[in-house]
């Protein structure tokens, strides 16, 4: 009896410390949570990131110019098996389908994704420059032409 109480004590305790590190990249990554805007002369960027379930992050991205969306995509940051995977959808391109950036590197505020594959942009990098603010970098090979854009976003809500 006395046995078999040791064995489920340890095995709580195991079981805990294996749980315990579960979807850490995802928790690290919650500073993106909320609704971010960029307004210049070309338009409004709007980004606007929720948590769904533990393991998952979405985010619906649109550029608006006037009266016009001029680019939509939907934006999914997962963790699967201790990786993350930043997954956009672009409509009207790539036939609607999903576009995978892998995670490159990460600290406590940047998150930089990396797909060579892709046509544009090739790396998208997210910096948290304060609570209430963000740059979102997208960079690659373009036309032959290095070629990097730089966003930055203040919170609004």
């Amino acid at each position: 009896m006395r046995q078999l109480y040791l064995f489920s004590i340890v095995s709580l305790l195991l079981l805990s410390c294996t749980n315990s590190h579960k979807n850490d990249k995802i928790k690290a990554s919650e500073w993106l949570i909320g609704d971010w805007k960029n307004q210049s002369e070309e338009g409004i960027l709007n980004e606007t990131w929720s948590k769904p379930n533990d393991s998952t992050l979405v985010a619906g991205s649109f550029f608006i110019k006037e009266k016009d969306t001029l680019h939509f995509e939907n934006i999914v940051l997962k963790e699967k098996e201790g990786e993350l995977i930043y997954e956009t959808i672009i409509k009207g391109q790539n036939n609607d389908k999903p576009i995978l950036f892998p995670l490159l590197s990460e600290t406590e505020n940047e998150l930089v994704f990396e797909n060579l594959k892709n046509d544009y942009p090739q790396k998208i990098k997210y910096h948290r420059n304060s609570k209430t603010a963000i740059t979102i970098s997208i960079s690659g090979n373009l036309a032959k032409k290095v070629v990097s854009e730089q966003f930055k976003m203040t919170k609004t809500n």
